[in-house]
């Protein structure tokens, strides 16, 4: 019903549980750092970084791109399909800068001997993300669009190409249980009804963007959405549904498309949308801040180690 991809960097896990797919971002490569798998890996890239001079967080940064896509590459060869790959959060908001750092992951994988086909780019889904998946995706550099949490944002990223969007589940239930807004039951939680009701917009319009659920605080919450395109489970999870052995209905069926003239997202529309979206704003902006944060971890691990 729906391609399982692993959301961790843990080399053994996905060993274990054999995803299609997985996907990396800073706090997952900087846990990966401290499992022995990667060893050789952190030894080969910090004794790089010292032979390199000049500026030393120039080189930290060269170093956490060369981790990440270090880290990539050796997930790639676990799986059949794709990682996905993260641009840097402190990006989000700066198309160029995030097109010219996608380019330079492609072709550092490609000097791995890994083709743009087993990558996917994850990039913030601001409006400068939106479009900088337009571009890339007219290059044929597929994208994640990720931190997804309102309906106009979805749309914006399918209709500017993007191979994949990355809806937060969880993220949206926090929100609301904070807020005192807690669900009944399952069908009224506003993670799972807004997966849905943006899995349903895209069959109708006929968008080939592939809408994969992500961020999720249950089991419940994944059996809620099988027949998603995809969905991205951390490995507890993953091991719970493993252990299930129950019925597993078929939740989400993807409709035949509806002709019609359907209203782009426009820059203002999009940011009406989310500026009119209390939980999307704090959550869009939350999500970007929390990623800088562990991206910006990473790099303090590097430059310790680095010393």
């Amino acid at each position: 019903m729906t391609v399982v991809v692993a959301d961790t960097g843990d080399y053994d896990a996905i060993a274990k549980l054999k995803p299609v797919d997985c996907t990396t971002n800073p706090t997952l490569v900087k846990k990966a750092l401290d499992l022995p798998v990667y060893a050789d890996l952190i030894a080969s890239e910090l004794a790089w970084a010292k032979t390199q001079t000049g500026d030393k967080a120039a080189i930290v940064n060269e170093v956490a791109d060369r981790l990440t896509v270090g880290v990539g590459a050796k997930l790639s060869a676990l799986i059949p399909g794709r990682v996905s790959t993260e641009v840097d959060a402190d990006l989000a908001h700066d198309t160029a800068a995030t097109v010219t750092k996608a380019r330079k992951f492609i072709a550092m994988y490609a000097q791995r001997g890994i083709d743009k086909g087993r990558v996917l780019i994850k990039v913030a889904a601001t409006w400068e993300g939106v479009e900088a998946a337009r571009q890339l995706q007219a290059e044929g550099i597929d994208c994640n669009l990720t931190l997804i949490f309102n309906p106009a944002q979805a749309l914006a990223c399918a209709e500017a190409g993007s191979y994949l969007i990355s809806p937060f589940v969880g993220r949206i239930l926090d929100w609301y249980v904070a807020n005192g807004q807690a669900p009944a039951n399952i069908d009224q939680d506003p993670g799972v009804t807004f997966v849905r009701g943006v899995y349903a917009e895209f069959k109708k319009r006929g968008h080939r963007t592939v809408v994969m659920g992500a961020s999720f605080r249950s089991t419940a919450q994944i059996e809620a959405l099988a027949g998603c395109d995809r969905l991205t489970i951390s490995p507890d999870l993953l091991e719970k549904l493993d252990a299930d052995f129950g019925e597993l209905p078929r939740k989400l069926v993807a409709s035949a498309p509806v002709a019609g003239d359907y209203a782009k997202v426009s820059a203002q529309g999009f940011a009406a949308a989310i500026e009119g979206d209390a939980m999307a704003k704090e959550k869009l902006a939350g999500g970007i801040d929390a990623f800088v944060k562990d991206l910006n971890a990473l790099r303090e691990n590097i430059a310790a180690k680095l010393g």
